[in-house]
C-alpha cells in the first residue's frame, strides 16, 4: 500500500508531502517491531496518509497570481443590454437601447457629406504624424466657431482656451480633472464638486468620480409627470448649490429624457445664475442632430456667454457626424482675457499629457473638411436635418400606433421631446415584462432609442408598451 517513487515533477510540486509519508513509513516499520505489534486499524491509517500525500504531489499547483483577489465588475448597463439581446431567440426582438443612429432599414448610416470628405481628406495624402498635445488647430479653430458662432466676441477677442479631445467621453473626463485640480491651482480651500441633473447621463457621474470630484444632483424631471421639466425645481437646486462647485446643464437634447428648457427658461436661468459663484459646464453632444438646425441648438451656452458667464464647453461629433469611432470632440473654456486663456490652455495640456499624450487625427480632418467647405457643409446640414426629422417623424408614428392599440393614456410627451432618446415613463417592472413578454429591449429607467424605431417595427414597439403600461 506504499506510494510509489515520485517523479520529477511531482517532486517539485510536493516533495514536503512525500517525506512526511516517507516518516510515517519509517514510524510504521518501528511500529510493527514493537512488543505490542501493528493493529490492523493502525495499518490502514498510514496506508490513507501515504495515499493523500501521492495525490496531493501529483496535483500541479496554481501559480500565485497577483489578480487571484480581484472580483468581477459589474457590467455595464448599456452593454448587458446588447448581449441580452444578442441571446435573445425570438424573430420579433427589437433593441431600443443603443445610443446611435440607425435608418429605416435599422442599418448603421454613414452621411454622404461625411464620405465626400473623408475621400478628400484621403486623396490630399496626409501625413500620419502625432498631433500636438491640443489636437488638429484647424478642426479647433473650426470646431469652436460651429459651437460659440463665427462672430463671438471671445473667439475673436481670443479669450478661449480649447483642445481636441476624445469624443464627448474623453472630453469630460479632462474636464473632470481640471476641476479637480482646479481649487489647488486658484489656491482655494473648497473641494471640487459638481451638480448634475436627475436623471442624467449614466457615465457622468461614473466619469466626475474617477477623476476625484464630488457629485451632487439637482431636479430635473418633475417627480410626478416623470417625463416633463421641473424647471421652478431645477432653479431652486442651482441657486442653492455650494459657492464655487460646477453645474453640469446638458446644451440641447437631454439625454436620457429628452426635455429641455424652453428658450426663455434658459434666458431666466442664465439670469439667475450670472452672480452665483458656480462654474457652467455645457456637454453638448447633439448640435444639429436635435432639432436639424444647429444654430438653433447652440441657442443655450451662446446665451449664457453673451450674458456674461465664462462657461466650460464639452464637443462631441459621434451624434450629429455619424464618426462614433473615431472619438472626436473638442473642450473649451471662455475666460477673461487672452492671458488667462494662454494660462488656462497650458493647464488643459498638463492634464491631457500624461493621460493619453494626443488625440487621433483622422476623425478632425473629416469633420474640419466639412466644416470648412461651404458646399460640404450644406450637404451635411441637410443630411443632419434628414436624420432629426426621421426621428421626429418615428415619435410621431410610436404615439399614433399607441392609440391604434387601445391605449387611453396621454403620451404626448412623446412628441414633445426631443433628440435621439424618448422618456417614454415606463416602470423598470413594466420595462422587464417588455422584454420577457416581446423581446423588446430598452434600458431600465423606460429610456428608449427613437433611432431604433422604422416602419417594420414601430407598431410591434407600440403593442409591447400598451400592454405592458395599461
Amino acid at each position: 500500500f506504499f506510494a510509489p517513487p515520485c517523479t520529477v515533477q511531482q517532486s517539485k510540486l510536493g516533495s514536503h508531502r512525500w517525506l512526511g509519508a516517507l516518516i510515517a513509513a519509517r514510524r510504521l516499520i518501528r511500529c510493527s517491531n514493537h512488543p505490542a505489534g501493528l493493529t490492523l486499524k493502525r495499518m490502514r491509517a498510514f496506508a490513507i496518509a501515504a495515499r493523500r500525500a501521492r495525490v496531493h504531489a501529483a496535483a500541479p499547483r496554481a501559480p500565485l497570481s497577483a489578480w487571484a483577489g480581484v472580483p468581477a465588475a459589474a457590467p455595464d448597463p448599456i452593454i448587458g443590454l446588447n448581449q441580452d439581446f444578442a441571446n435573445d431567440p425570438s424573430p420579433d426582438k427589437v433593441l431600443l437601447g443603443v445610443g446611435a443612429y440607425r435608418d429605416d432599414g435599422g442599418k448603421p448610416y454613414v452621411l454622404p457629406s461625411i464620405q465626400a470628405a473623408e475621400a478628400a481628406v484621403i486623396a490630399g495624402a496626409p501625413n500620419h504624424e502625432y498631433a500636438a498635445i491640443t489636437g488638429d488647430a484647424s478642426f479647433c479653430k473650426l470646431s469652436l466657431e460651429f459651437a460659440y458662432g463665427a462672430d463671438s466676441a471671445p473667439l475673436a477677442e481670443g479669450r478661449v482656451a480649447a483642445a481636441q479631445v476624445l469624443s464627448g467621453t474623453g472630453g469630460l473626463r479632462v474636464a473632470a480633472a481640471l476641476l479637480e485640480r482646479l481649487p489647488a491651482l486658484a489656491g482655494k480651500p473648497n473641494k471640487p464638486v459638481c451638480y448634475m441633473p436627475e436623471p442624467t447621463w449614466g457615465n457622468h457621474p461614473n466619469i466626475f468620480r474617477d477623476a476625484g470630484v464630488e457629485v451632487r444632483r439637482y431636479r430635473y424631471l418633475d417627480e410626478t409627470t416623470k417625463t416633463t421639466l421641473d424647471y421652478e425645481g431645477m432653479k431652486a437646486d442651482l441657486l442653492a448649490a455650494e459657492p464655487g462647485s460646477s453645474v453640469l446643464l446638458h446644451a440641447c437634447a437631454h439625454n436620457p429624457t429628452g426635455v429641455d428648457p424652453s428658450p426663455e427658461q434658459w434666458a431666466d436661468l442664465s439670469g439667475a445664475l450670472k452672480d452665483q459663484d458656480l462654474q457652467v459646464f455645457f456637454d453638448c453632444a447633439y448640435q444639429g442632430f436635435a432639432s436639424g438646425d444647429a444654430e438653433r441648438d447652440a441657442y443655450a451656452m451662446r446665451k449664457f456667454v453673451a450674458d456674461g458667464h465664462e462657461i466650460l464647453l464639452c464637443q462631441s461629433y459621434a451624434k450629429n457626424f455619424g464618426l462614433y469611432g473615431e472619438r472626436i470632440g473638442a473642450l473649451s473654456a471662455v475666460c477673461a482675457s487672452p492671458d488667462e486663456a494662454k494660462r488656462l490652455e497650458s493647464q488643459l495640456k498638463a492634464v491631457i499629457r500624461p493621460m493619453y499624450s494626443s488625440p487621433p487625427i483622422h476623425g478632425a480632418r473629416i469633420v474640419a473638411a466639412v466644416l470648412g467647405d461651404p458646399a460640404l457643409r450644406e450637404r451635411w446640414t441637410g443630411e443632419c436635418k434628414a436624420m432629426a426629422d426621421r426621428i421626429q417623424a418615428m415619435r410621431a408614428s410610436l404615439k399614433s400606433a399607441l392609440a391604434d392599440h387601445g391605449s387611453t393614456k396621454d403620451w404626448t410627451h412623446i412628441t414633445d421631446q426631443i433628440g435621439m432618446f424618448a422618456y417614454t415613463g415606463l416602470s423598470k417592472d413594466q420595462v422587464q415584462a417588455m422584454r420577457d413578454q416581446f423581446a423588446v429591449y430598452c434600458t431600465l429607467d423606460g429610456r428608449i432609442s427613437v433611432a431604433g424605431l422604422n416602419e417594420s417595427n414601430v407598431s410591434y414597439v407600440a403593442k409591447a408598451i400598451h400592454e405592458v403600461s395599461k
